[in-house]
């Protein structure tokens, strides 16, 4: 090969990623421009999660809140998010966020002043100091006015602007392939914490419009290390009504504690109830104990 072939080589080859890159972005990406006008209203970025949902997290770095002498890292229980179904003027908006006592009304009167509706407000956990709050919402609409909306709402909190993730040892001091082994699913470690999602094996919808899992549908499972292969668990399993109780049972006949009960939605069909627990064990036996739970639900098999 010559000079001026080997040149033409290397600019049709330039020329084909450069082509393939910008259908890339146009398609969702890494950084989708159909989603850069939201980032701009809510004034943070998110990540187009795998059903094609864009989540936004609103973590509670801030505060310090302890549970039983464990204080919580945000990703166990106060990782706050919000996610959007699709950019546009058909969009659907669904998020937990954390509050504490004196910014839930602050909070709940610009959302409400704003078109966005307040769909629950709750615990999650038992005896934390000091006291959290969960408030969910949910909304139809411009996915610009609606992030602007949330945008409003959350100045009125103390929660922090994002921060890069950091990066964190895949060692983080309990047997994840064994809870993965008792769970039969597979997790990932994310702030300290090993997280195991597991979605539904049916199709869930809002308002006639399907919801994508990763907007709260996948049943959360949550382990935080406290020591000597420990864990303190905590999350939230969703359940359709003829589920709750035999979770209860299983739950409870491991030593493991149901912190909540409550809908985080308002017309959503099936019916779904959310499940929220606590227990600091033995990790693997916890997960043990999790997975006779969600033997009880209707739960996607692992992959």
């Amino acid at each position: 090969m010559n000079r001026k072939q080997g040149v033409a080589t290397t600019s049709a080859v330039l020329f084909v990623l450069m082509s393939a890159l910008q259908v890339f972005a146009q398609a969702g990406g890494d950084k989708p421009g159909e989603w850069q006008a939201v980032e701009q209203a809510i004034g943070r970025s998110g990540q187009v999660q795998a059903d094609g949902a864009y989540k936004l997290g609103f973590p509670r770095s801030d505060l310090k809140v302890t549970v039983e002498g464990v204080e919580l890292k945000p990703a166990l229980a106060l990782g706050g998010w919000v996610a959007f179904s699709k950019p546009g003027t058909d969009s659907m908006i669904m998020g937990d966020l954390v509050l504490v006592e004196d910014e839930v009304i602050p909070v709940m009167s610009s959302l409400e002043n704003s078109g966005v509706q307040v769909t629950a407000l709750h615990n999650h956990v038992l005896h934390e100091s000091p006291r959290i709050m969960y408030m969910h919402i949910g909304g139809h609409g411009d996915a610009v006015k609606l992030a602007s909306a949330v945008k409003d709402a959350v100045a009125l909190t103390k929660i922090p602007a994002p921060k890069p993730a950091a990066s964190a040892p895949a060692d983080i001091g309990i047997d994840t392939a064994g809870i993965e082994q008792a769970l039969g699913y597979k997790g990932k470690v994310n702030g300290g914490v090993f997280q195991v999602g597991v979605p539904r094996a049916e199709s869930i919808t809002e308002g006639a419009m399907k919801v994508p899992n990763s907007m709260g549908l996948s049943t959360a499972l949550n382990f935080q290390p406290t020591g000597g292969g420990k864990a303190a668990i905590t999350g939230d399993f969703v359940l359709i009504g003829t589920e709750v109780n035999p979770v209860i049972q299983a739950l409870r006949s491991n030593g493991i504690n149901v912190t909540a009960l409550h809908s985080h939605m308002l017309d959503e069909e099936p019916r779904l109830f959310f499940m929220h627990f606590w227990a600091n064990d033995d990790a693997v036996k916890l997960a043990k104990g999790l997975r006779g739970a969600l033997d009880k639900t209707n739960s996607q098999k692992a992959k």
